[in-house]
């Protein structure tokens, strides 16, 4: 098992997992990754096209093979796919490899955020809001689920969440609070 000093950020699309992991891991003294972004690194492709190739089948395959991976490291922070959590063997790896944040932002928050975005395959349709509810009903217990802590995002700055989470986490964790 990794050391449980990783950090695992989960969440829907929009929550701040990516801009909230880089900031948080810089004051924390750990090295930052995003499993997208791993992802793309590994094919040379952004994910809306491995979706229209590989299906969202062929793309949670290779979302769980990097999650596992990752999960192997020490020290980081790791902000994953909003759908990582849809696999049992994902959330099990996540519940055992770090401290799981769940950054819950609300769907009214989260669309304002993601509606300019066309590099967000689950929102290419003709209701984009409404599919964002849909997954954030299909999500969020299963966020709930794997999250040692919640973080309503709300309207609040990214340093607001970043200083918020970083004291949770040493209410919670005092004998990692200096890792």
């Amino acid at each position: 098992m990794a050391s449980s000093y990783n950090i695992i950020l989960v969440g829907l699309m929009g929550a701040g997992k990516t801009t909230v992991g880089k900031i948080l891991a810089k004051h924390l003294g750990k090295e930052f990754y995003d499993s997208d972004h791993e992802i793309e690194r590994r094919t040379g492709v952004k994910i809306p096209l491995i979706f229209e190739v590989e299906g969202e089948p062929g793309f949670r395959d290779r979302e769980s093979a990097v999650i596992a991976e990752l999960c192997q490291l020490d020290n980081i922070i790791l902000a994953t796919g909003g759908g990582v959590v849809l696999r049992e063997e994902n959330r099990n790896t996540l519940k055992k490899n770090g401290r799981v944040v769940y950054l819950r932002g609300q769907v009214k928050d989260l669309w304002e955020r993601t509606r300019h975005d066309r590099n967000r395959p689950l929102l290419q349709t003709a209701d984009p809001r409404a599919r964002l509810q849909e997954l954030f009903v299909q999500r969020d217990p299963l966020y709930r689920e794997v999250a040692d802590i919640i973080i309503d995002t709300g309207s609040q700055s990214v340093h607001s969440l970043v200083y918020q989470l970083e004291n949770k986490l040493k209410a919670l964790y005092p004998d990692h609070a200096n890792t």
